[in-house]
């Protein structure tokens, strides 16, 4: 099943092109005050309950196109968002070349993982807002996994089990000398959507193409097969450091293409089995 967030606070089923109204499948979440019992994104804790709810009054749910709405990131309230650095070999060559990057390249094993901010977090219809007009910010589509349930120190033969859906991930980052978790932590930096496909959608994340192209102009086109380390060996490896939530997200790296982008450009990344969302770049705030 494909669930959107539209309009910032609205629940949306998606099918054919456009969005039905299924908010009121929301109503099957307890209720609760702060401190919260739980930790980790409330939907997507609770997303097998809300999915069949859903499920129950589509025929009753309003139409939007998918046109007429703004998307919203998918999920709300993620406790972490984790990013895989130079998880595609091809990637990793570029970025070794790129007089652009100031610092060396480690492969993935001896780097492992990092986290990003939660408030660079944004959906596609908000867009990338580049900051530090004077440096260079890359564009980055990854595929995005979303978990479902809290795990810790899971094997990688079970790690697909705690997968709750996948998304589309664009990971911006600013070039320079700071530490990556800072560089890709910017405001609007993290993009997520243009939705959630629940996991029983994709068969096999570890075969999915995936492309971004900048103002139509084909720009990355791999497929993770190409991945270095594979997405149970993500959850797997991220895991025997720290507990994974329901809602937290992991970015799972980026293939070859990475580039600059500008004020005006147009982003539109694809992932088979997912779908396309387009982001639009605008100008820093300052």
């Amino acid at each position: 099943m494909k669930l959107c967030r539209f309009n910032e606070t609205r629940l949306g089923a998606v099918e054919d092109g456009a969005v039905l109204d299924v908010t009121a499948a929301l109503d099957v979440l307890p209720r609760v005050r702060w401190p919260l019992p739980a930790r980790g994104d409330l939907l997507i804790r609770h997303l097998d309950l809300v999915r069949e709810r859903a499920k129950e009054i589509l025929g009753k749910a309003s139409l939007h196109d998918l046109s007429e709405v703004k998307l919203y990131s998918p999920v709300a309230n993620p406790t972490k968002l984790v990013g895989a650095p130079v998880n595609y070999q091809p990637h990793s060559d570029e970025a070794k070349a790129d007089k652009g990057i100031p610092f060396a390249i480690k492969p993935i094993s001896e780097t492992l993982c990092f986290l990003k901010a939660n408030s660079s977090l944004v959906g596609p219809s908000e867009g990338v807002i580049r900051s530090f007009p004077d440096r260079r910010t890359d564009h980055e589509v990854e595929l995005a996994v979303i978990i479902g349930h809290e795990v810790r120190g899971i094997s990688q033969e079970e790690a697909l089990g705690c997968v709750a859906a996948y998304s589309i991930g664009l990971d911006m980052t600013v070039r320079g000398k700071e530490d990556r978790s800072m560089r890709k932590s910017v405001d609007s930096y993290s993009v997520l959507g243009p939705w959630l496909v629940t996991r029983d959608e994709i068969a096999d994340p570890d075969n999915l193409d995936l492309t971004l192209r900048l103002n139509g102009e084909i720009r990355q086109d791999s497929n993770t097969r190409e991945l270095i380390y594979d997405v149970s060996t993500l959850i797997s490896k991220c895991s025997d450091f720290y507990t994974l939530l329901p809602g937290d997200v992991i970015y799972t790296g980026t293939p070859a293409g990475v580039g600059p982008v500008q004020p005006g450009d147009t982003l539109e990344c694809e992932i088979e089995g997912i779908g396309k969302m387009q982001v639009q770049v605008s100008g820093s705030r300052s």
